[in-house]
């Protein structure tokens, strides 16, 4: 029986998986519910249903932190749980994992020694950067692009890329995403409002209204809890609030990307200027912030389709094409990461 050949991206909040023998991508929240601090009562989706309802003695953890593994164990078990339905092909499998360019090498062997030392058994573990898969991902030839510019928005971090004839040119991990987002809409309701929302709640707002829009009479009626009576209640939230919430960390990506620019190579730069920058990650899809980033950049902004799996589609070309696989992956065995045994 030949060996399977699994494609990991790992993000903050949602791990997707290409599987080659059944050729099927599948996705599961990052997620573990722990009863009493030290069983685990669920993972994943089931996992991410308790948040914010779960009773006192359930606490529920996000294994990754900022783009990278916080919680060791737990995301190894996360990882095993939800592989273990396919246990008999899991054994003895090879795996190609994607992650950030702007992490230590320390960081990075974490990745490759998750899966390496699980109850896997991997027969292999081969890495490849996020912002090569993204681009893959969405159809471009790397190879003989003279210059791309990925800007991935996710759930804890916006990892920016810059690539030239299939290599990284410029990488820098942000730690803004769409958490951060969240946790200043919910900061200045309360601030403005005495009023306590979940982040669940600050989600929503993010997802309805967006972050580029003309109308500001909008308003929402949320649920929570008023600080001044201390009472379950609801509330109107207007667009304009929100919008004031996420200027400030929007306006960290924008330096960022600015930065990013400034300092990269004269021809690609060029490159970059004609092709404009592309959106992935899974809070691309925010209405509006493709038409915001290029008014304060001024330059083409795009949103790939799918954006949120467009990582896991570049390491399923990887996986499946023998001349991107042996050049863009490598493993963390090989002699230039002796020093990390």
């Amino acid at each position: 029986m030949a060996r399977n050949v699994y494609g990991l991206d790992l993000g903050t909040y949602e791990i997707k998986v290409f599987d080659k023998k059944r050729d099927r991508i599948w996705r599961e929240k990052n997620v573990i519910a722990m009863k009493d601090k030290k069983y685990i009562f669920s993972v994943g989706d089931e996992a991410y249903d308790m948040y914010e309802k779960a009773p006192e003695n359930i606490q529920v953890v996000f294994p990754m932190k900022n783009g990278v593994i916080a919680h060791f164990d737990d995301m190894q078990y996360l990882l095993g749980n939800l592989l273990g339905t396919d246990r008999q092909f899991v054994r003895g499998a090879e795996y190609v994992i994607a992650v950030p360019t702007d992490v230590t090498e320390v960081e990075k062997k974490a990745f490759y020694d998750l899966v390496f030392h699980s109850e896997a058994k991997a027969k292999s573990v081969r890495i490849v950067e996020r912002g090569l898969a993204d681009a893959i991902g969405f159809g471009i030839d790397i190879m003989n692009e003279k210059g791309v510019f990925i800007a991935n928005f996710g759930g804890g971090t916006t990892e920016l890329s810059v690539l030239s004839s299939g290599g990284m040119v410029l990488n820098r991990l942000v730690k803004i995403g769409g958490e951060h987002f969240d946790t200043a809409i919910g900061n200045l309701v309360r601030h403005n409002k005495d009023f306590l929302i979940g982040r669940m709640t600050s989600e929503r707002l993010r997802r309805e209204f967006g972050v580029f829009d003309q109308d500001t009479g909008s308003a929402l009626t949320v649920s929570g809890r008023d600080l001044i009576s201390g009472v379950p209640s609801q509330t109107d939230v207007q667009i304009s609030l929100v919008r004031a919430a996420m200027k400030e960390p929007l306006e960290e990506c924008v330096r960022a990307i600015r930065s990013m620019i400034d300092r990269t190579p004269p021809d690609v730069r060029r490159a970059i200027e004609a092709e404009g920058i592309y959106l992935t990650g899974g809070i691309a899809n925010l209405r509006g912030l493709s038409t915001y980033l290029e008014e304060s950049i001024g330059l083409p902004v795009m949103t790939v389709p799918d954006p949120e799996l467009c990582a896991v589609k570049g390491l399923q070309k990887i996986i499946l094409d023998k001349t991107y696989y042996r050049r863009l992956t490598y493993s963390m065995l090989d002699e230039d990461y002796r020093w990390l045994r």
